[in-house]
């Protein structure tokens, strides 16, 4: 198999997360539908944090098994690391998401004129013209998170495929490919669970954005695979995969709270949450 055949095949593994981005679009769905939603996606992204820190551990364990002290400390102060700036990176990007909201809300909200002072009109005027656009959405931001958070999972991903592919084992590339490609339809869900029914609809353009941020890194980690077998590289990603994929959970448990909905929210995360095991268990009842 040529090496474009296998990039080939990274880039599907990668780009069926599109599958589930049309979600975003819904305007106005009732609120049950919407705490399904984010169940559901917290039930994958649940999943998700399990899976990477597993693959994240794997080489360490290994490590450890074979009294090989150095490589298991670099294994783990890798992961650590890892770990550390996907979680602080998000805080910090989030902190300074919400600090540009409210100045823009600040900006589009005139001081009004008390009404009744010298030359005020009897009723405060705004003009139009002079007031900005709307600052995107919280949820807009983090569906942007989550799907950073998933394209780092998934440049794993494809480093694992390439890897396959490099040292001779196609059988095992092509069963790669199946399972993550089942894996990232799901995991389309998990990044537009936010954007349903937001305020601010999104585009097509800006749902193409979340699905190549999202997807488009499992091809690119299919290319540095074929030419590249390196597990601190490896445990680096799924690190920093794991630790911004864990700091969304936590985002999403916030607004799953707001909804009330306690009941269906807890079925709706067990239901994500064997979602991907079910897809994992097909990848390995396939040999992968």
């Amino acid at each position: 198999m040529s090496g474009s055949q296998i990039a080939l095949l990274g880039a599907i593994a990668g780009f069926t997360i599109f599958l589930g981005l049309p979600v975003g679009r819904l305007r106005q769905p009732a609120p049950r539908l919407k705490a399904a939603l984010n169940g559901i996606a917290i039930g994958v992204l649940v999943f998700l944090v399990w899976d990477i820190l597993a693959h994240a551990w794997e080489p360490t364990d290994a490590a450890l098994s074979d009294h090989k002290w150095g490589t298991a400390t670099t294994g783990f102060v890798v992961m650590a690391v890892g770990l550390a700036v996907g979680m602080t990176g998000l805080v910090y990007y989030d902190k300074v998401m919400a600090a540009r909201r409210a100045r823009s809300q600040a900006v589009s909200t005139p001081a009004a004129v008390p009404v009744g002072a010298p030359g005020a009109p009897a009723v405060p005027v705004t003009d139009p013209a002079v007031t900005p656009a709307p600052a995107r959405s919280a949820a807009a931001d983090l569906s942007l998170m989550i799907a950073v958070g998933i394209g780092l999972h998934n440049f794993a991903e494809g480093l694992a495929i390439g890897n396959s592919a490099a040292s001779g084992s196609l059988s095992l590339a092509v069963m790669l490919v199946i399972g993550f490609a089942l894996h990232n339809a799901t995991e389309g869900f998990g990044i537009v669970a936010p954007l349903a029914g937001d305020t601010v609809r999104p585009s097509w353009g800006r749902l193409a954005l979340l699905g190549l941020i999202g997807g488009g890194p499992t091809f690119v980690g299919t290319l540095v695979g074929q030419s590249v077998v390196n597990d601190t590289l490896a445990i680096a990603f799924l690190g920093m995969a794991a630790g911004s994929v864990l700091y969304v959970v936590i985002e999403l448990l916030s607004v799953a709270r707001r909804t009330g909905m306690k009941e269906l929210t807890t079925w709706c995360i067990l239901g994500g949450l064997l979602m991907g095991f079910l897809t994992d268990g097909i990848l390995v009842a396939a040999g992968a």
